[in-house]
């Protein structure tokens, strides 16, 4: 089982991202702003990072930038946004995000991307 730290501003999409990662046997902790999924990040050690880039107070970037750069935790980073601006996805690679998954997607999808990633920080 692994610790999932879920950041998404939206209700809908945090309820359903919540519900499968439960259903696929994962503790799942939510932050539905910037400001504190910071905070959670520097608090725990999370086995998976799942981020949107839009987000209030801190965005998706900044998060990974603060959890690669700065703390240099190891924590894998998803990135799920709608936001498929080819420079916003490099940037995101760049401060260290593992993977890029484009809203809308489907829950089978995210449950092979999040185990195939926890497989690989192994």
């Amino acid at each position: 089982m692994a610790k999932i730290l879920v950041i998404e501003d939206e209700q809908m999409m945090l309820k359903a991202l919540e519900f499968r990662l439960k259903k696929d046997g994962h503790q799942v902790e939510v932050a539905r702003d910037g400001k504190s999924a910071l905070e959670a990040i520097e608090a725990n050690q999370f086995d998976l990072i799942l981020t949107d880039i839009m987000l209030p107070f801190a965005s998706g970037l900044e998060i990974i930038n603060y959890s690669k750069n700065i703390l240099n935790r190891p924590s894998p980073i998803i990135i799920l946004s709608a936001v498929g601006l080819e420079k916003t996805v490099l940037e995101a690679f760049e401060l260290g995000a593992d993977d890029f998954i484009t809203k809308p997607f489907s829950p089978n999808e995210l449950s092979v991307r999040v185990k195939k990633i926890l497989l690989r920080a192994k």
